[in-house]
């Protein structure tokens, strides 16, 4: 079996580490995941059947984990038919065009000795009927948390401006307890999402099994800008916690139906108790918030024996997942391609890769202390987080040495074609790769200076190399700006010459002479 059958190596990473390292069934790693549920089953048997461990696809780069799945695939036992996942049926038959015959025929290309046609419409029919029958849902201790934000915001006021911002309401709360826990954060982003489960993981002590989310954008407002970077974001967090992201089907509330009695019971117990208190700061808010909290989950039930606290020091506690020995710290990811430099640039700083990567693009992911990046799957490059706008962070081993000519361009290269626009600009480009620690470091800035003789005669191009070494500005956006605003058709001033300007309102040095002698 071929891995490539549209998924990506990281969402069959992530179905290995669920399937091979929890209880969870096919189906609830299929929604977790959004993947039908005989996909899953062929992955997990397919890595089980190949003798393949976590442990193991852990270690493994990209090609080597698709080497290690192709395997011939599975037959399953006479009269251990799988069933179909009539959910997934159910779903897929609300989009366009798609019909009963197509999703059987997608049902037995996966398991090829699978029930037939007229058996899978009839499994398919007894589905439906049954889909207004509704059942009580029962939570296990430590098998569920339920997260999501509250309709309902707190302003915070800034002392010395008086302006105001909205502070958001997280809300998490244990399915079999009911302990609860809230806290205000500043905006809704990713970060802040994040950084909200770590603390409620902190909070609680412990892991539940799943993490029940409205969806995958739930309470993310400013994601990043490509949809499976946010994605592999939340996914890092939940594998750093040993939990899984279960997000609630669209319009389905009993899904998520814990959490949203929780965000009601915040709003009348905490919020509303707050209305008439003025914040001026996100940590001022939060320790109002923690206060009332505490009475929260000590407060009695008013039909069961003892309170939120009560239940879950005795049963949900012990139940729940050890945190790991270290606090998940949030990392962001982007992908970034090797240019000719051999650096890919990060929030305005750029990082370099192994050279025999130039053009190539990497997945990286970067926190407040660490840039790391990957290729297929394989980590190629670890630099410190730099501060600086335009900081270059180089690894010497990442240099190419002698192999120079594997390059596109080179220093001489350089040189010599901007010798063909001037002697001005060559000496502005030598300058230029000189005063860089290594010469690959400058090579962005050149390739900008002779791009710009395509828009400019080179006459103006090389005006403006020239005024722009006068100033000491070895700098393309220097350079550039220079032409925009036609500075190099102004004459030069001879440096040391002084500046005599005549105005009625301007004595002068004469002025003041004579009039010590009067």
């Amino acid at each position: 079996m071929s891995t490539g059958q549209g998924l990506s190596m990281r969402t069959i990473r992530e179905v290995l580490r669920l399937g091979l390292t929890t209880e969870l069934s096919f189906r609830d790693i299929g929604r977790s995941l959004r993947l039908s549920h005989p996909t899953v089953q062929k992955y997990i048997q397919t890595a089980k059947e190949s003798g393949l461990t976590w442990e193991k696809a852990q270690g493994m780069t990209e090609d080597e984990l698709d080497k290690a799945m192709k395997v011939p695939e599975a037959v399953v036992a006479t009269g251990q038919r799988p069933m179909p996942d009539c959910a997934y049926v159910h779903q897929e038959m609300k989009k366009k065009s798609v019909t009963l015959g197509l999703l059987w025929q997608e049902y037995k290309d996966a398991n090829p000795n699978g029930y037939q046609l007229t058996q899978f419409r009839r499994f398919y029919r007894r589905f439906v009927k049954k889909l207004k029958l509704s059942m009580r849902q029962t939570y296990k201790f430590g098998d569920k948390l339920f997260v999501d934000y509250a309709g309902h915001t707190i302003p915070i006021y800034d002392r010395v401006t008086g302006a105001v911002s909205q502070a958001q309401i997280f809300v998490a709360v244990l399915g079999a307890s009911n302990y609860a826990y809230a806290e205000a954060t500043a905006d809704q982003s990713l970060a802040s999402w994040i950084g909200s489960h770590v603390r409620t993981y902190e909070y609680m002590q412990g892991v539940a099994q799943q993490t029940i989310c409205d969806n995958l954008k739930a309470g993310v407002t400013s994601p990043c800008r490509y949809e499976p970077d946010t994605t592999l974001a939340y996914t890092e967090m939940a594998s750093h916690y040993g939990t899984v992201i279960m997000p609630a089907r669209v319009r389905r509330p009993r899904d998520k139906a814990k959490v949203e009695t929780c965000v009601q019971i915040v709003e009348r117990w905490i919020l509303a108790a707050l209305r008439n208190r003025k914040f001026f700061s996100l940590s001022e808010l939060n320790e109002a918030i923690r206060e009332l909290l505490v009475k929260l989950n000590q407060k009695p039930f008013q039909k069961l024996d003892g309170s939120r606290e009560s239940l879950f020091k005795g049963f949900e506690l012990p139940a729940l997942k050890p945190l790991p020995s270290h606090t998940y710290e949030f990392a962001e990811w982007k992908k970034a391609r090797v240019n000719i430099d051999y650096h890919f640039e990060i929030e305005h700083a750029y990082y370099s890769a192994p050279y025999v990567l130039v053009h190539e693009e990497l997945a990286v992911r970067y926190t407040s202390s660490i840039v790391e990046a990957f290729y297929k799957g394989k980590r190629v490059a670890s630099h410190v987080r730099s501060t600086r706008r335009g900081h270059f962070e180089t690894v010497n081993e990442h240099r190419p040495k002698g192999h120079q000519e594997h390059l596109e361009w080179t220093p001489s290269k350089m040189i010599t074609y901007a010798k063909a626009i001037g002697p001005k600009t060559a000496e502005f480009v030598t300058q230029v790769l000189e005063s860089r620690r290594f010469p690959e470091q400058g090579y962005r800035t050149c390739l900008g200076i002779l791009r710009l003789a395509k828009s400019y005669p080179k006459q103006r191009l090389e005006a403006a190399c020239e005024r722009a070494m006068i100033l000491g500005a070895l700098a393309y956006k220097s350079v550039k700006t220079i032409l925009q605003n036609k500075m190099d058709l102004k004459p030069l001033v001879p440096q040391g010459t002084t500046l005599k300007i005549n105005h009625e309102n301007i004595r002068g040095g004469d002025y003041f002479s004579n009039h010590q002698q009067n």
